[in-house]
């Protein structure tokens, strides 16, 4: 290797090796010269020694001590030298670390932004008086007129000259409750219940009723508002008003005119009689009480078409001040053609409904007592206490201990009470020679001499007399003499007759005589109620529609 200088003053360094000879260029401030060198001449190679600066001394120092540390060893394979000195050495290295990564852990709350900018009392007054905020919800803000020399505060808000709110008589609730919870004072509401009950029943007014209640000016303060008005409406045909006149409390009695017109509506069955009347416009209580009707009448597959019509007619009134009230089926019927097929009218104070010739609604079959099924039938079987064969003369049906028992169908008490081996029992007569008895029953329903329903609770589940546990032993007789229940299947009807009859038939042509959607229209007003109507303003009549000329 020797050096060779070039035309800009930098010594080339060329070495030579076994692929020849390469160069590399070095700065005067690399080269060291050789001063011991007297006998210098140009083309000789000479001698080259490094330059020991700091960076050197700095670089040799790094090297030491990576060479100390690569020695001392402290992260070694924990997987080698298990226990030796070098292994717990590295054990605690990992402990270290892993102790300086939890404490240098981030938290993960929230950070706190400074603000964009500082704001003291005054902004933020500044700020409040430009919000908007629901009253509803207590709202203070707006801009205000600061106050002055000249504002003299006073000793107490002013308080309303009158209060005028709604009060809703809730389901279960008083009228003297509501009236307290009101505001009203002891003394107003006395006079009140007084004033009203002398008119109607209290008890009978209806739940969901609205009073208009006008309290007035407190005489001083700390005291009761006084009841200046109040008014609701108590009946479907009657509204009153409790005023004040001259410091005394007057009731005032409104009558309210109303019309009693049945509403009638007709229509196609079609495929879904009861999707046909609701669209019709049949309340839908109505809609049920005529399915109920007609089904114990006829085999509502078989005797209703799709194109016969439906025909039923439902208690109906109409109030001159609007409100319209729908009561219940009154009538059911279902033409073919021109010619009437099923014609059923309610009758009676019980709410039965009959034919048109007067025959009662029809009650198709028994109903079971009880809701178990049937464990011994009728006919011979061993007696499970007596231990002998004997006759079954009825049927058994499980059931628990107090279960309802109902009637089977229609009849009048015989006896009610003990009857030896049948226990506390109950003996109907269904008429026609029909009898039923009850048996095994822990305790009665009914007494005797009664009339029962089809499906009303005669007694209730037991095991009294001969009986191994709870069941209902179930009798059946025809002219005194048992049969077996299940083979019998009969029918109930009344029949009206004489005088009824004709006052029947006599209603039941006034009720058909009524056109289908009489009961829509509005009511005309009458002569006193149109003049005490309140005149037309002039602005009102802007919006009224004008005439086309």
């Amino acid at each position: 290797m020797y050096t060779q200088r070039g035309q800009d003053g930098i010594d080339a360094i060329v070495v030579a090796d076994e692929g020849g000879w390469r160069a590399a260029a070095l700065s005067h401030s690399q080269i060291h010269p050789d001063d011991r060198s007297t006998d210098r001449r140009i083309g000789q190679p000479r001698k080259l020694a490094r330059q020991h600066g700091l960076a050197d001394r700095y670089d040799a120092w790094r090297l030491g001590v990576s060479e100390r540390l690569d020695r001392f060893d402290l992260a070694p394979d924990l997987a080698c030298h298990i226990g030796s000195r070098k292994w717990f050495r590295g054990l605690g290295t990992m402990i270290a670390l892993s102790a300086l990564a939890v404490g240098f852990w981030p938290s993960f709350g929230p950070l706190e932004a400074a603000p964009a900018m500082r704001i003291d009392d005054g902004a933020r007054d500044e700020f409040r008086s430009q919000m908007i905020m629901p009253l509803a919800l207590g709202s203070d803000s707006g801009r205000r007129m600061g106050a002055t020399l000249d504002v003299t505060p006073l000793r107490s808000a002013p308080e309303r000259p009158t209060q005028q709110f709604i009060a809703t008589l809730s389901r279960g609730d008083s009228f003297a409750r509501m009236l307290q919870r009101a505001g009203v004072g002891g003394g107003d509401a006395s006079r009140v219940l007084a004033l009203v009950g002398n008119a109607v029943e209290l008890g009978e007014i209806p739940a969901g009723t609205q009073v208009d209640i006008t309290l007035g000016r407190r005489s001083q303060p700390g005291a009761p508002r006084p009841l200046d008005e109040l008014s609701f409406r108590a009946r479907f045909d009657l509204a009153l008003e409790v005023t004040r006149t001259g410091g005394n409390l007057a009731l005032t009695r409104v009558p309210i005119r109303v019309d009693d017109t049945p509403l009638r509506i007709r229509g196609t069955v079609g495929s879904s009689l009861y999707r046909s009347m609701r669209a019709a416009g049949a309340p839908a209580s109505a809609v049920q009480q005529y399915l109920s009707a007609l089904s114990e009448q006829v085999d509502m597959d078989r005797s209703v078409r799709p194109t016969d019509t439906f025909d039923l007619i439902v208690q109906y009134r109409r109030a001159a001040t609007g409100e319209r009230q729908a009561g219940r089926l009154v009538y059911a019927g279902v033409d073919r053609g021109d010619k009437p097929q099923v014609q059923l009218m309610r009758w009676g104070s019980e709410g039965r409904f009959f034919e048109a010739s007067g025959v009662g609604e029809q009650k198709s079959g028994l109903v079971s007592p009880v809701p178990g099924s049937m464990s011994s039938r009728f006919g011979m079987r061993r007696h499970p206490i007596l231990g002998y064969r004997r006759m079954h003369s009825g049927v058994d049906f499980r059931a628990g201990h107090g279960t309802p028992i109902v009637a089977v169908t229609d009849g009048q008490v015989q006896a009610a009470g003990r009857m030896g081996g049948c226990g506390i029992a109950v003996r109907l007569s269904h008429g026609g020679g029909l009898g039923t008895r009850y048996c095994h029953m822990s305790r009665l329903a009914v007494n005797s001499g009664q009339s029962v329903r089809r499906g009303q609770v005669i007694g209730y589940v037991g095991s009294t007399g001969l009986s191994t546990g709870a069941h209902l032993h179930y009798e059946m007789y025809r002219n005194g003499r048992a049969v077996d229940p299940a083979s019998v299947q009969f029918v109930t009807r009344a029949q009206l007759s004489g005088e009824e009859l004709r006052r029947f038939r006599a209603a039941l042509g006034a009720i058909k005589g009524v056109a289908p959607g009489a009961a829509l229209t509005a009511l005309a007003p009458t002569a006193a109620e149109t003049t005490s109507e309140e005149p037309v303003r002039e602005i009102d009549k802007l919006d009224a529609p004008r005439p086309l000329r």
